[in-house]
C-alpha cells in the first residue's frame, strides 16, 4: 500500500509520469516454493519423479485470482504507453480455489490428486480472506488488456516446468 500510496503522492506532487499497478497473484514456473501454486506444481513433480507421496496443503476452499506473470507484465508495459499517468488493477477476474489447483496439476501428470493432497492444521492461516478477485475492467477498457494464458495452461505449464527440473 505504501509503494501505491507514495507513487501517486510524487506524481500529483511532482508532476511526476508514475504508474501504479495493482497486481492481483501473478504466477509462473520462477515462483518460489513458499507460494501455494508451486508448492503444489513442485509437488506434483515430486510424486510423480518418486520423491514424495503426499503434499500438505492448508484450506482447500481459499479462492484466489491467479494469472500469468508474462500477461502481466504486458499489463505493465501498456500502463507505461499510456499519455497520461494513471493507476491499474491487473488480475484475471476469475477465482479458483486451491482444491482447482490440485485437481489441474494432479490430472496433468495423471494423479489423482485425492490420493496424495491431505490438509494439514499447521498450513490454515489464522487470517484467511476466503475470496481475493480483481476487478481489471480498467485496464481491460483502457488499455486494451486481457489475459492470454489460462488458469489450466497457467498450472500445466507450473508443472511441467517442475517436471523438468526434477528430471
Amino acid at each position: 500500500m505504501y509503494g501505491h500510496w507514495i507513487t501517486v503522492n510524487y506524481r500529483e506532487s511532482y508532476g511526476l509520469y508514475a504508474v501504479s499497478g495493482i497486481l492481483f497473484n501473478h504466477e509462473s514456473p520462477r515462483r518460489g516454493l513458499e507460494f501455494v501454486t508451486r508448492k503444489v506444481s513442485h509437488g506434483v513433480a515430486s510424486i510423480v519423479r518418486g520423491r514424495a507421496q503426499t503434499l500438505a496443503l492448508g484450506n482447500l476452499d481459499a479462492r484466489r485470482d491467479w494469472g500469468f506473470a508474462g500477461d502481466y507484465v504486458d499489463a505493465m508495459w501498456r500502463m507505461l504507453q499510456q499519455p497520461q499517468p494513471e493507476d491499474y488493477v491487473v488480475g484475471t477476474g476469475e477465482t479458483h480455489t486451491v482444491r482447482e489447483l490440485c485437481e489441474i496439476a494432479f490430472a496433468h501428470a495423471g494423479l489423482d490428486w485425492k490420493k496424495h493432497v491431505v490438509t494439514d492444521p499447521r498450513f490454515a492461516r489464522p487470517a484467511e480472506v476466503d475470496v481475493l478477485q480483481a476487478d481489471a475492467s480498467k485496464a481491460r477498457r483502457a488499455l486494451g488488456w486481457r489475459p492470454v494464458v489460462s488458469f489450466a495452461e497457467l498450472v500445466r505449464r507450473m508443472v511441467d516446468a517442475d517436471l523438468e527440473r526434477l528430471a
